[in-house]
């Protein structure tokens, strides 16, 4: 397939640029995967397509990746994405722009920090600091936010799921930003089950597909882990599994090792899904939105339908719904 086959008309002012006022009161379009039938509702009605025995995945992963902005001694501008710390002087960061970061090269940060770049890694550079850099990065290092969104939260806590837990995330978990606390114990009351994943996500989720072909497309990899424990709810469900977001599917057909079966694992990932793929975890799935040409909307078509997605995209945008990470949600679901 092509990438051109997954773009759309997305108006700029339809992209969310703060959170809903309540997580809850966010929009929800609700779409039958097999017919396309489409409902609109508020996400706190996300309770009303539920059953008991059903099984909710979600991706605990926690936002910890720090932002730096700073100079080398040529006045160059220097982008550091503090990723992974080693000790509490180094860290692993994505830094721009990096063909210009020779070992050796230093960068003053404008947070006071004189940092020293070290040798390529998977992810990156390694950065050594002049001094312990816990506090100050914690203090004055910036949440790092979507490309496309131009206004910083007053509360930075709403980039984060309520049950975020395991750190090392440059970006959310979008899907799941939709969920308070009281909502996930109206659910649990209700006899729905609850299993956790941790896939961490890189800033390259946010990469666009260039490739003509999408087949051409280098996928990001990206660290996952099932523990025994969720891998024993996800491989025996009394109901349906419900995946929170595209990172809890893809870790789930990433570690799956046949129909309705996952191993539990500790590793990384660069699959990358597209029409047309065999599920074989996920009945059904809550995401958000997704960015025109990009690999989160080539995997909820290959969920849901080429055809089912576009069309529930275009009344999307008719019915003003709001989009990407601050906006609102679909419940892709099969009965």
């Amino acid at each position: 397939m092509k990438t051109s086959d997954f773009d759309y008309n997305l108006p700029e002012e339809l992209i969310a640029q703060e959170p809903a006022k309540e997580r809850d009161l966010s929009r929800l379009l609700v779409m039958d995967r097999d017919t396309g039938a489409i409902e609109h509702r508020l996400f706190r009605d996300i309770k009303d397509y539920l059953r008991p025995g059903d099984l909710l995945v979600f991706n605990d992963t926690k936002v910890t990746a720090k932002r730096l902005m700073g100079r080398k001694s040529t006045g160059a501008e220097v982008e550091a994405l503090l990723m992974t710390r080693i000790t509490d002087r180094v860290w692993e960061a994505m830094v721009r722009p990096a063909r210009r970061l020779q070992p050796g090269t230093l960068v003053e940060f404008d947070c006071g920090l004189v940092g020293a770049m070290g040798e390529d890694t998977s992810e990156g550079k390694i950065i050594t600091f002049d001094r312990n850099a816990d506090e100050i990065i914690e203090t004055l290092g910036e949440t790092p936010l979507p490309p496309y969104i131009h206004k910083k939260p007053d509360d930075p806590g709403r980039y984060q799921t309520v049950y975020a837990l395991r750190e090392g995330s440059a970006a959310a978990p979008t899907a799941g930003l939709h969920f308070t606390k009281p909502l996930l114990k109206e659910i649990k009351d209700m006899g729905v089950d609850s299993a956790y994943v941790t896939l961490t996500v890189g800033i390259g989720t946010f990469r666009p597909v260039r490739a003509e072909n999408i087949a051409d497309h280098d996928m990001h990899s990206e660290v996952y882990e099932i523990t025994p424990e969720n891998a024993e709810k996800i491989n025996n469900p009394r109901g349906r599994v419900i995946c929170v977001g595209t990172t809890s599917t893809r870790a789930l057909e990433s570690a799956a090792v046949a129909k309705g079966r996952v191993e539990p694992c500790k590793t990384s990932t660069k699959l990358f899904v597209y029409p047309p793929y065999d599920f074989k975890i996920a009945d059904c799935m809550i995401t958000n939105f997704h960015i025109p040409k990009s690999t989160l909307l080539m995997l909820v078509s290959a969920f849901a339908g080429t055809d089912h997605i576009r069309a529930a995209y275009e009344e999307a945008v008719r019915e003003r719904y709001r989009f990407l990470s601050f906006g609102d949600a679909m419940f892709l679901k099969r009965e």
